[in-house]
């Protein structure tokens, strides 16, 4: 539960670069989220180029923290990996979820950003990035070592709990 209270939309980080090593236990992370009949219909983009993250906030018109960001995973949907086609929006859900969780878990910061359903974004990323027909950009999530506090969150209401019926 350590995590899930941490997590939270860190927006300024400091100048400090996250290590590649640290940024794959994020993606295994992710990689290890649930998904539809085992599935896994994810792709991950690690993007730690200063250019192509300060590129993608002319795309993304709340994304200007990727300026401050040591860098970002990109989070993708291959719609050739599919045999539930209506559960690869859940699946990469959680699996943006899980490296929120980890990053949370390492003390770094990090915001979810989204692409999908936007067309201006999804094409914008594909067009950057040379995605794939096929792959879908679903998430971005930018991270780095956090330059803001923020409290611990708990969200918990009691009033929003039903028991076996509605009433």
């Amino acid at each position: 539960m350590d995590a899930i209270y941490k997590r939270r939309s860190i927006r300024k980080y400091t100048s400090g670069k996250v290590p590649y090593k640290i940024l794959l236990d994020f993606i295994k992370a992710g990689m290890n989220a649930p998904s539809a009949g085992n599935e896994q219909p994810w792709h991950f983009v690690i993007i730690d180029d200063r250019n192509l993250l300060n590129k993608i906030t002319k795309i993304h018109p709340y994304s200007s923290m990727l300026k401050q960001a040591s860098a970002a995973i990109l989070v993708c949907a291959d719609l050739d990996l599919l045999a539930y086609d209506e559960y690869w929006v859940q699946d990469c859900s959680a699996a943006t979820e899980n490296i929120l969780l980890e990053i949370a878990d390492k003390d770094l910061g990090a915001v979810w950003l989204s692409i999908y359903p936007l067309k201006d974004r999804i094409e914008g990323i594909k067009n950057l990035l040379n995605i794939p027909e096929r792959v879908i950009p679903f998430s971005l999530i930018s991270l780095g070592y956090p330059a803001e506090e923020k409290a611990l969150k708990n969200e918990f209401k009691e009033d929003r709990i039903k028991r076996n019926y509605w009433n």
